[in-house]
C-alpha cells in the first residue's frame, strides 16, 4: 500500500471511531501524524475533532499549525473565513463565541498575519474594509501603514457606487470607525487640507445621520428602543439599518460629541487657537466672533486657517443648535411611527396686545349706549400703534410652558443658532466657504432646516407675506414671487421690535391668532387721516371677537364714523351678530344718536333669516321694548328705544332679524367671514 493510502486509511479508520471511541480515534490520528508530519489530511482531521469538540486551546494549537505549515490549503482559509466573518459579527450564539475565543489563543504575529491575509482575498471593498478594520483595532500599529489607505479605499467606493446620501455604509465605516484611529494616532502624519476634507465627509455624515427624517427612513424595522442616541438633544432611538451593515453596525451613539470631538481634534492639529478644556456653545461662539474682529490681520496661510477655524466651529454651533430648536417644536420630523403624537409649534407675531390698552373683565362688561356716546367725545389712543420716534424694541419670543415644558433651552438654541448664521455671513470670506459647503451638502433639500430659516425671516422682520399662515385667507405664490393675477399683492405691516410667541399649531390657537393678526393689519388702515370704510368695517366685524376686550377700540371706530357723518359696509348684516354692536349701530340711526347716514344694506333678501332671539344675550333694559315683537317672530324684532322714529323700513327690518342671528356660533360666522370674503380682505390690505 502507498503512503496516500495510508494516510487516507488511517483518517478514515478514526472517523469511524469518532462517534463510539473519541480517545481511540485520537490515537490513531497522533500515531498517523507521527508517521506522516507532512499530510495535511491527517492534521485537519484532528483539528476538526478538536473543533467539534469545542476545546479553544487544543484547536488553536492545530490550527496555528495548519496555517504555519499549510498556507496554501483552501481548507485553512475557509476556516479562516468563518473564524473571521464571527470576529465581525454581531451574534452572541455559542459557535460564534468559540471560535472568537479560538482566534484569540493564536499568537498576536500569526493574528496580524492571518488578518492581512484574509484581507488580501476578500474581493468585495465592504468586506475588505471590515477585515482590515479588524486589523487596524486590534494592532493600532498597522494604523499607519494602513489607515489612510483604507480610509481613501472607503470615499472612493461611496463615490463609485453613487450613493445617494451621505449616510451609507462606506461613510459610515469611515467616519465612525476609520477616521477615529487615524486622527487619533500621533504618528500619522496628514496635511492640513486631508484634515479639512475629512472633517467636512464627518459632519456631513453625522448632521444627516441625526436628522434624517422619517419619512425617508426606507430601512426603519421594528418599534422604538427605550435609548437615546445624541446627547445633549435626545431623541427616540430606532432600529435604523444602513444597507450593506448590521442593525448594531448601523447605530451611532452620541453623534453630535463624536462630531465636535473630531473637530477638537482637527483643530489641534491644524495649530487653530483652541480653549482647554470643554466649553459651551455659547462659549465658542463667543470665541469665534473675538477671532472674526482680527482674522483680517493675518498673512495668507494663517488667514486660511483661522478661517477654518470660523466656519467649521460656528457651521457646527448653527446645526447643533438648529437642529435643537426644530426637533423640540417640530418633533414629528424625527420620531418614529411609534412616537406619541406631539402638536408642533409655528414662531408668530405676537398680537395677542391688538386691543391696546383695554383691559376689560368681561364679567364686568357695562356696556351702554349713553357710555359710548359719552366715550365718543375722548381721543382713542391704542398703545400698540406704531411708535412716532421709529425706535425699534429687542425681540422677545414667548411660550406657553403647557405646549412647551424645555422652552428655555429651545429658545436658547434659537438664540445660538440665529447668532451663528449671522457671523457666518458677516464676512465675505466666511460667507462663500460656508455657500459652497451648503451647496455641495444640498441642504436646500433639508426640510428641518427651512422650518428654522423661516423662523429666523420672521424673527428678523423681513418676510413680507405673513398672512399667507392662514390658508383659509391667504394665496399661493407662483414662481417668481408673485401672486395669482386675479389676487392683489398683500402689503403687510408690523411695528418693528414686536414681540413673538410660538403657538400650537391647532385649528383652536391658530385661528384666534389669524383674526388677531386680520385686525392689526386693518386697524392701521381704518384709523389713518384718509378714510376707508371698508377696512373700518372689516375690524368692527374682528373686534366681535373675544368682545368685550376691543370695546376701547370699537369707541373709536364709532367715533370715526360719527365724524365722518356717514358710513358705507355692506357687508354690515352678513357678519355682525354681536348685540351690543347692533344696538349702537341702531342708535346712530337716531337723532339723538346724530342721525348717521348708513348704508349698511347690500341687497334685503341676501340677508340670513333665522330663529328668535335668545332673551339672554339681550341687556334688561331692552326687553320690555322687544317683547311685542318677540311675541310675534315671524314679523320683526325692535332693536331698541327710538329706533322706529323716522328710519326706514327696510333697516328697521333688517336690524330685527340680525337679532335673532345673536345666538349664532361666532367662531362659525368669522371662519365664514375669512372664507367667503377673501378676495375682499386681500384688495383691502393691497
Amino acid at each position: 500500500m502507498s503512503a496516500q493510502g495510508d494516510c487516507e486509511f488511517l483518517v478514515k479508520r478514526a472517523r469511524e471511531l469518532v462517534p463510539g471511541d473519541l480517545w481511540a480515534a485520537k490515537a490513531w490520528l497522533i500515531t498517523a501524524r507521527s508517521l506522516y508530519p507532512a499530510d495535511f489530511n491527517i492534521q485537519y482531521e484532528m483539528y476538526t475533532i478538536e473543533r467539534n469538540a469545542e476545546r479553544t486551546a487544543s484547536a488553536g494549537r492545530l490550527l496555528y499549525d495548519m496555517f504555519v505549515n499549510f498556507p496554501d490549503q483552501p481548507a485553512v482559509w475557509r476556516e479562516i473565513s468563518v473564524i473571521t466573518s464571527a470576529l465581525r459579527s454581531d451574534s452572541q450564539d455559542k459557535q460564534t463565541q468559540f471560535l472568537r475565543g479560538l482566534f484569540e489563543t493564536l499568537p498576536g504575529r500569526v493574528q496580524c498575519e492571518m488578518l492581512l491575509k484574509a484581507t488580501e482575498q476578500c474581493f468585495n471593498t465592504l468586506e475588505r474594509a471590515e477585515m482590515l478594520l479588524l486589523l487596524l483595532r486590534r494592532f493600532p500599529e498597522t494604523v499607519v501603514q494602513h489607515g489612510v489607505g483604507l480610509g481613501e479605499t472607503l470615499l472612493d467606493a461611496e463615490s463609485i457606487e453613487d450613493q445617494e446620501s451621505p449616510v451609507n455604509c462606506f461613510r459610515k465605516l469611515f467616519v465612525c470607525d476609520v477616521l477615529p484611529l487615524i486622527i487619533n494616532n500621533p504618528d500619522v502624519r496628514l496635511p492640513a487640507s486631508l484634515l479639512y476634507k475629512y472633517l467636512n465627509k464627518a459632519a456631513e455624515f453625522y448632521i444627516n445621520y441625526v436628522t434624517r427624517s422619517t419619512q425617508t427612513e426606507s430601512q426603519y424595522q421594528g418599534s422604538q428602543d427605550s435609548s437615546d442616541i445624541m446627547s445633549p438633544s435626545k431623541r427616540s432611538s430606532q432600529k435604523y439599518v444602513i444597507d450593506g451593515l448590521t442593525e448594531k453596525s448601523s447605530q451611532v451613539t452620541d453623534p453630535w460629541e463624536k462630531l465636535f470631538k473630531i473637530l477638537s481634534v482637527v483643530g489641534m492639529r491644524c495649530e487653530w487657537q483652541m480653549d482647554k478644556g470643554r466649553r459651551s456653545f455659547g462659549d465658542i461662539l463667543h470665541r469665534m466672533k473675538d477671532l472674526c474682529r482680527y482674522i483680517s490681520n493675518f498673512d495668507s496661510d494663517a488667514h486660511i486657517k483661522y478661517k477654518n477655524q470660523v466656519v467649521y466651529s460656528t457651521m457646527l454651533v448653527f446645526f447643533k443648535n438648529a437642529f435643537q430648536y426644530v426637533s423640540n417644536i417640530q418633533p414629528s420630523l424625527f420620531q418614529g411611527p411609534n412616537a406619541p403624537n406631539q402638536t408642533p409649534l409655528v414662531l408668530l407675531e405676537d398680537v395677542t396686545n391688538i386691543y391696546g390698552d383695554t383691559d376689560i373683565d368681561r364679567n364686568k362688561h357695562i356696556h351702554k349706549k349713553r357710555k359710548l356716546a359719552e366715550g365718543r367725545e375722548k381721543t382713542m389712543q391704542s398703545s400698540d400703534d406704531e411708535d412716532p420716534s421709529g425706535k425699534a424694541r429687542s425681540r422677545h419670543i414667548t411660550v406657553n410652558k403647557a405646549d412647551l415644558a424645555n422652552s428655555i433651552e429651545v429658545l436658547e438654541s434659537f438664540k445660538l443658532a440665529r447668532e451663528s448664521w449671522e457671523l457666518l455671513y458677516s464676512l465675505e470670506s466666511l460667507d462663500k466657504e460656508f455657500t459652497r459647503i451648503c451647496l455641495a451638502w444640498k441642504t436646500d433639500s433639508w426640510l428641518w432646516l427651512r422650518i428654522f430659516l423661516t423662523d429666523m425671516i420672521i424673527y428678523q422682520q423681513t418676510c413680507e407675506k405673513v398672512l399667507d399662515l392662514m390658508c383659509c385667507i391667504s394665496l399661493p405664490i407662483q414662481e417668481g414671487g408673485r401672486v395669482q393675477e386675479e389676487q392683489p399683492k398683500v402689503k403687510s405691516k408690523f411695528r418693528k421690535g414686536s414681540d413673538l410667541k410660538l403657538w400650537p399649531c391647532t385649528s383652536r390657537a391658530i385661528m384666534p391668532y389669524c383674526l388677531h393678526l386680520l385686525l392689526a393689519c386693518f386697524k392701521l388702515r381704518a384709523f389713518t387721516d384718509s378714510r376707508d370704510d371698508m377696512a373700518l368695517g372689516h375690524v368692527v366685524v374682528l373686534l366681535q371677537h373675544e368682545w368685550p376686550r376691543g370695546e376701547n377700540l370699537f369707541l373709536k371706530a364709532i367715533n370715526k364714523i360719527c365724524q365722518q357723518g356717514n358710513f358705507q359696509y355692506e357687508n354690515f348684516f352678513n357678519y355682525v351678530t354681536n348685540i351690543d354692536m347692533l344696538e349702537e349701530f341702531a342708535y346712530l340711526r337716531t337723532q339723538e344718536g346724530g342721525k348717521i347716514h348708513l348704508e349698511l344694506l347690500p341687497n334685503q333678501a341676501m340677508l340670513i333669516k333665522t330663529s328668535s332671539p335668545p332673551m339672554g344675550l339681550l341687556q334688561q333694559e331692552f326687553i320690555p321694548v322687544l317683547q311685542p315683537s318677540i311675541q310675534t317672530a315671524d314679523r320683526h324684532h325692535t332693536v331698541t328705544r327710538g329706533i322706529t322714529k323716522g328710519v326706514k323700513e327696510d333697516f328697521r327690518l333688517a336690524m330685527e332679524r340680525q337679532v335673532s342671528r345673536c345666538g349664532e356660533n361666532l367662531m362659525v360666522v368669522l371662519h365664514r367671514f375669512c372664507i367667503n370674503e377673501k378676495i375682499l380682505l386681500l384688495q383691502t390690505l393691497a
